[in-house]
């Protein structure tokens, strides 16, 4: 599959997270042989989590895996990843991580490029769309989801 394709599946989980009542960022973890290892949606609202974002979520979900699957794997998300999120990406050495959109939030790419990650962006319209119609309705949930105060 290629990038466009696998980060499809990353939309259909943050489309999903935002029917279930959630923040619409969704993540695909792919191993270096093409095969989806895990998928996952941020699911902070729905599970009353204060790190469940969709790149969590989607390792979570993918189960515990030998460092060495990790070095391999292409990590898909609809939003650019925050710092916690960045952090997670550093700690197993997941080599690439593709981007639908950056526009409406971004915190960590160059410190993941600092650090060996291939960090792309792709840009993608529906991604803008989704994270700017939801941050407009619920604007106090997004700001929990990235440790802002609204107003300051």
């Amino acid at each position: 599959m290629d990038d466009l394709a696998l980060m499809r599946q990353a939309v259909d989980q943050a489309r999903a997270g935002l029917d279930e009542g959630g923040v619409p960022i969704g993540a695909v973890l792919v191993g270096g042989d093409g095969t989806v290892l895990g998928a996952g949606r941020n699911r902070r609202v729905q599970q009353g989590s204060v790190i469940r974002h969709g790149e969590t979520d989607c390792l979570e979900n993918a189960g515990r895996q030998p460092a060495t699957v990790y070095r391999e794997t292409t990590l898909y998300t609809t939003l650019s990843p925050c710092t916690m999120c960045a952090g997670t990406i550093l700690l197993y050495k997941i080599p690439r991580v593709v981007v639908g959109e950056n526009r409406t939030f971004e915190a960590s790419e160059d410190w993941l490029r600092s650090h060996g990650v291939k960090v792309d962006v792709l840009d993608l319209a529906e991604c803008v769309d989704l994270m700017d119609t939801f941050i407009a309705r619920y604007p106090e949930i997004w700001n929990e989801d990235i440790g802002e105060v609204e107003g300051r």
